[in-house]
């Protein structure tokens, strides 16, 4: 069985394309409930846990960074309670229809032949590669985004609105603003989720969509978290808001992708990761053994060593063969 990738809330789980690419497991016992402890059953989530380790032997759970930390806590006390080094816990700095999107290129790398430490270290590679946002109605509580001084002022102002990129690079523009708004978008081939709570989406598709030239663009529901995450509301209330994130769609560059970064073994846990992190031990990648001291008066190499961690490359976006990969973006 493939490695399982698992989610904290149902509606991280988006439809595939095809019916070939694995669903996401649902964590029932690690939803929030508003952090009420009690609702929590401890022995429902060890008994829920090691099912999915007996069948899938490794497991990944994303959850998004705006849930609760008792959300958190529950999954490593569940990890701490069946003393397993095959559950990796995983909350990227992703909005929640990131994330979404993020478990969906996961699940279809499942079908590959990675290693459980390079899926789960590959989470932090392809989420550079991620182009999440939203349309709101306010800024002035946003805090993961930087906001001017001018824009928290105007969300005061009737009828405001602002399209805000949180990822791969933070970009904020007025949409009511006297110039046409443009944020930057992908240099390669997309394909376009995006999902209403109380604010129309007629600016992410008629516009957004179209510069930026995407291979088709799914309407889905909102994920709870949402609202949390960009500050206009709560689970059950979102707000004036309506999310969008763009990503590669295709399996086949995703693995191109993937593959193109050397992998390397983890000195704690041993499984392979790729990036200067493991995705199961959270260990760093460790530093290669110094040089040898060179004799007094003895001739150094022409090259430096290399010094720091030597894959730190991987968690920024790739250039040459592995850029390659990406399709490029349609031309009208």
């Amino acid at each position: 069985m493939p490695t399982a990738i698992a989610v904290t809330s149902p509606d991280l789980v988006l439809a595939a394309a095809d019916r070939h690419t694995p669903s996401a497991a649902v964590l029932h016992s690690a939803e929030d409930r508003g952090g009420r402890a009690e609702s929590y059953d401890l022995d429902r989530a060890i008994v829920e846990m090691h099912t999915l380790i007996e069948h899938h032997g490794y497991v990944i759970a994303l959850c998004p960074a705006s849930v609760p930390d008792l959300v958190v806590h529950r999954l490593h006390a569940v990890r701490s309670v069946l003393e397993s080094d095959r559950i990796a816990i995983l909350r990227p700095e992703l909005p929640p229809l990131g994330l979404a999107v993020l478990v969906l290129q996961l699940r279809q790398l499942t079908m590959c032949d990675f290693s459980p430490g390079v899926l789960a270290s590959a989470a932090r590679l392809l989420a550079h590669y991620i182009y999440a946002g939203a349309v709101l109605g306010s800024v002035a509580r946003l805090d993961r985004v930087p906001v001017s001084l001018t824009s928290h002022a105007k969300s005061w102002m009737p009828g405001a609105q602002f399209a805000v990129l949180a990822t791969p690079q933070p970009e904020l523009v007025r949409l009511t603003g006297p110039e046409p708004p443009r944020l930057s978008g992908p240099a390669f081939g997309t394909r376009m989720y995006y999902a209403a709570g109380q604010q129309p989406t007629d600016w992410i598709t008629g516009t957004l969509a179209p510069a930026w030239q995407v291979q088709g663009a799914v309407e889905t529901r909102l994920p709870a978290e949402s609202g949390r995450w960009w500050a206009t509301g709560k689970p059950g209330n979102p707000g004036r808001l309506a999310e969008f994130a763009a990503a590669i769609p295709d399996i086949s560059v995703l693995y191109q992708l993937v593959s193109s970064v050397r992998r390397e073994a983890c000195h704690w846990c041993g499984l392979e990761l790729i990036g200067d992190r493991c995705g199961f031990c959270a260990a760093p990648l460790a530093d290669p053994p110094a040089p040898a001291a060179k004799p007094p008066g003895g001739r150094g190499s022409a090259l430096a060593p290399a010094t720091g961690l030597a894959a730190a490359a991987a968690l920024a976006p790739v250039t040459g063969p592995a850029r390659a990969a990406l399709p490029p973006a349609a031309r009208p």
